[in-house]
């Protein structure tokens, strides 16, 4: 399950890849736009800053834009950075894998269904881009 923080970072990166055009985005518009908390959006924005996926700029004019194109921007990327693991169980986990406790791994049934639930999320999660969630269906 998407924690609420990840909600809220995808949430926020729709809008600022709707509003890309336009130039950068007070943080104030997203949180107002979005029913985001302000003081939890500037603290999710801060890790996508550090990230690079997101750039700010002071003063009049200033705001969040885009660091890289979202069509850059996978999904399994931002959920690794704002929540970590994808995988349902460490031990399966490609980038934060961590050996269960009393567990053997040669010959665990579940962990052997979870790499397979770990491998279909991450063919669509490292597919789908920022991009595409932004476009709008097709009438």
């Amino acid at each position: 399950m998407l924690s609420k923080k990840s909600q809220y970072a995808f949430q926020a990166l729709m809008y600022l890849s709707e509003k890309e055009q336009e130039g950068p985005v007070l943080i104030a518009e997203i949180s107002k736009k979005k029913k985001i908390p302000l003081k939890f959006l500037e603290n999710i924005l801060l890790e996508l800053k550090k990230a690079g996926i997101l750039e700010s700029k002071k003063g009049k004019g200033g705001g969040y834009f885009f660091g890289k194109d979202p069509s850059q921007v996978t999904l399994a990327t931002v959920m690794r950075l704002i929540d970590g693991p994808i995988a349902l169980l460490p031990c399966v986990s490609l980038h934060f894998y961590k050996k269960c406790a009393n567990c053997d791994e040669k010959h665990c049934g579940l962990r052997e269904v979870l790499i397979q639930v770990r491998d279909a999320n991450l063919r669509l999660l490292e597919k789908k881009t920022i991009a595409d969630l932004s476009r709008k269906p097709r009438d």
